[in-house]
């Protein structure tokens, strides 16, 4: 760079600051440096600003000659920084270009893969776990007639068990004004649409999600989902619903699991019963527990004999076959198996807690 000069400007000063200016721009290669030239040379107190700044102190004559050489120097430098500065960029371009090419002969970058919700891993566990032992899987409708949701599981209009369910009933009216609709509070209407559909023997269950009207808390959530099994055939005994359970809760604890039978009432099967598991959170031993609220068990499903209404209401010979039921929540399956303490991180969208399992 050169300094500005306190000497009255002269066509061989302007020549000798427009020839070391454009030297030192052409050396130049990032616009940082640039920048600094400009202000070296055409800023304010720059080099040729100065020289133009002095034309004052010459003679009309000479001021004119002079100074129409110092313009011609500074249009002359603007336009070679405008230049310089598209170089600069043009080149840049070309080397980001170079360092960033696409080579569409490599492979291509694998997408990150996401995982199942702990809710599917443990559906699909449990339908595993009953197809080792002979059982296929089958879906239903979660938008239900009440017909199926209640009556043909032996529940009538005006039963007393109708309590049990807090029901989400659908806006639409029946054409025939018999029929309401409603978000299904239980998978047990599968029971029914497959024995209609179905002769036996018929070994199924009915994974899917349900829906109840109901406050939430560590074990209750009011949507949620159920697997329904269904057993119908001839000479089908309690002790084979036993067999099939012990197995079940054998293959997805260990043997070592604790398991309780105890009578339960369900209006579609009878006998009925309550099948426990020792809680994980307490060991069984209770003690304040909120999991277990004290008992030491925590109820993993409901099951039971087929109830003979059930049986003649799709049409089978109730003297000639025999079935056992039972649903259970694979939210609170899961709760045992992973010591999850609350089954509303299950639909919280916490990653911290999916991305566990």
């Amino acid at each position: 760079m050169t300094e500005p000069s306190a000497q009255p400007p002269t066509a061989q000063r302007i020549e000798e600051i427009a020839r070391s200016a454009t030297a030192e721009l052409d050396s130049l290669e990032n616009l940082e440096a640039v920048d600094q030239w400009r202000i070296s040379y055409l800023g304010r107190r720059g080099t040729l600003t100065t020289v133009l700044r002095a034309l004052s102190s010459l003679d009309v004559d000479e001021r004119r000659t002079i100074g129409a050489l110092a313009n011609e120097a500074k249009n002359t430098l603007e336009d070679r920084l405008e230049q310089r500065v598209r170089h600069i960029n043009e080149a840049a371009l070309t080397r980001s270009a170079s360092q960033n090419r696409l080579d569409v002969t490599l492979p291509g970058r694998p997408s990150k893969a996401g995982r199942l919700h702990p809710t599917t891993q443990i559906v699909r566990e449990i339908c595993s776990a009953f197809v080792a032992m002979g059982f296929g899987v089958v879906e239903g409708p979660e938008v239900e007639w009440e017909h199926y949701n209640f009556e043909m599981l032996n529940i009538p209009k005006g039963h007393p068990a109708r309590d049990m369910w807090n029901t989400l009933w659908v806006d639409y009216e029946d054409p025939s004004g018999e029929q309401a609709m409603l978000l299904r509070t239980h998978t047990s209407p599968m029971q029914a649409r497959v024995m209609e559909s179905r002769e036996p023997p018929i070994r199924v269950v009915v994974p899917g999600k349900c829906y109840r009207y109901e406050a939430t808390d560590a074990t209750h959530e009011w949507h949620f989902y159920q697997v329904e099994g269904l057993a119908v055939g001839e000479g089908i005994t309690f002790a084979d619903l036993k067999g099939t359970l012990y197995e079940f809760a054998h293959r997805l604890f260990g043997e070592e699991r604790q398991i309780r039978f105890r009578c339960d009432y369900f209006p579609f099967v009878e006998p009925g019963v309550d099948m426990s598991i020792d809680c994980f959170a307490c060991q069984g031993q209770g003690g304040g527990c909120r999991i277990c609220r004290d008992s030491g068990w925590i109820e993993i499903l409901g099951a039971g004999m087929v109830h003979p209404k059930v049986l003649e209401k799709v049409g089978y010979d109730k003297d000639r076959y025999t079935g056992f039921a039972f649903g259970m929540g694979p939210e609170r399956i899961a709760m045992l198996k992973y010591g999850i303490d609350d089954i509303r991180h299950f639909y919280a969208n916490d990653l911290r807690f999916l991305r566990q399992f």
